[in-house]
């Protein structure tokens, strides 16, 4: 069998990129060693795919070369997105500024997704496995489990590790140092953190619970909810922040975002100096978690009068509010993860064609690189544009 474009891995990137060769006028197969294609969009969203942020920019990745999503982000814009889910009937909804999602299903954006390849004559085998990639002259040769076939190009989409239960390996990996190419150490991104004891068991009574903070660390911070757990702390200010901490790290979450806590402590003492401070904490939170810090911090006497209180009392109380700090004992790692942190070094790759420099006919695209988006749809605006980019210039 011999193709001009050979694309592994059915998830957004190569989906795209298969149909963007297709409409290019190249024959075009699809493999993927799944039984279905897009299972990470299925899941994604909570079943509902945040497919595009309206405010990307090069700024919301992370990269050891940060220069290399510009040139497919600019050519490639959320709108044009928007624009291709619309043509296809999709209903969406804005859930937080810039964030879009399908209004029913992610089985949507698969959907218009196939709906292209199918249009664009783009050749899809499910449950097909690689077993060997080599390079042939100027093309490529896979020996696949439905036998040989020849490629002009290879394209590699095959993702990163990532939710092992959707399919996710280290193929992309092993295939780019087979051909000389580095691959920058990988983690977990976009993840929950797990505590160690006493927080731990803290946490765990607050499961379910949410409230908004600002989470920093390393020079970076969020200010989004953060979710109680069984097993630590998660929520988008959580998920964001995990992708700048790295272990032993410790960080700063401040419970009451926009708000002096020493200066507001020192004025309800002055002017209502009966009133508890357990009264005060409930004003602020939830009732679960403000009994929890009452009952953490005990020593401090919270059913006491706020007129018993110190000075030094009430900047210790401001402290655990506005600049609660700790170490998480880890992540959740893959099993969780939304993204790979990491991946093939882009230097090595053309940032408008993404072929390898001295191989032009394999290339990379979408999370197996090492450049990772923020939470909310900022990684499939990446695979998107990543696939559009490689599929025209194939």
């Amino acid at each position: 069998m011999t193709y001009d474009v050979v694309v592994i891995g059915a998830g957004a990137a190569g989906l795209m990129c298969a149909a963007q060769a297709g409409y290019a006028g190249r024959r075009v197969l699809l493999l993927d060693h799944a039984s279905k294609a897009g299972k990470k969009i299925l899941m994604s969203g909570g079943g509902r795919c945040n497919f595009t942020n309206l405010a990307t920019t090069p700024q919301h990745f992370s990269s050891q070369n940060p220069y290399f999503c510009i040139s497919a982000l600019k050519r490639y814009r959320p709108e044009h997105f928007v624009e291709l889910v619309e043509r296809h009937g999709v209903d969406y909804v804005e859930k937080a500024p810039g964030q879009l999602f399908c209004a029913t299903s992610a089985k949507d954006i698969v959907r218009v997704l196939l709906t292209e390849c199918e249009w664009a004559g783009v050749d899809v085998r499910l449950g097909t496995r690689v077993e060997r990639v080599e390079r042939l002259g100027e093309g490529m040769r896979l020996a696949t489990s439905l036998g040989k076939i020849e490629a002009g190009t290879l394209v590699v989409a095959t993702g990163g590790l990532s939710i092992p239960t959707m399919g996710a390996t280290g193929f992309g990996y092993e295939l780019a140092r087979q051909f000389g190419l580095e691959v920058l150490p990988t983690r977990a991104g976009l993840v929950p953190f797990t505590l160690s004891e006493p927080w731990k068991a803290r946490a765990a009574a607050l499961s379910g619970v949410s409230l908004e903070v600002d989470v920093a660390c390393n020079g970076q911070h969020f200010a989004e909810p953060m979710l109680f757990t069984h097993r630590g702390l998660s929520g988008p200010s959580m998920l964001q922040i995990s992708s700048a901490w790295a272990p032993g790290d410790a960080l700063c979450v401040n419970l009451l975002p926009g708000e002096d806590a020493e200066a507001a402590l020192r004025h309800a003492r002055n002017a209502t100096p009966k009133r508890q401070l357990s009264t005060w904490l409930g004003e602020r939170f939830p009732k679960r978690v403000a009994q929890a810090l009452s009952e953490w911090y005990a020593e401090g006497g919270s059913t006491a009068p706020l007129t018993e209180y110190s000075n030094a009392a009430i900047a210790a109380w401001a402290e655990r509010l506005n600049a609660w700090t700790f170490k998480p004992a880890g992540t959740e790692g893959w099993r969780t993860a939304e993204v790979t942190l990491g991946g093939i070094n882009t230097d090595a790759l053309s940032s408008k064609t993404f072929a390898v420099n001295g191989l032009p006919q394999l290339r990379f695209i979408g999370e197996v690189l090492d450049v990772t988006g923020e939470l909310g749809g900022f990684n499939f605006q990446w695979a998107w544009a990543s696939g559009v980019a490689c599929g025209q210039a194939c």
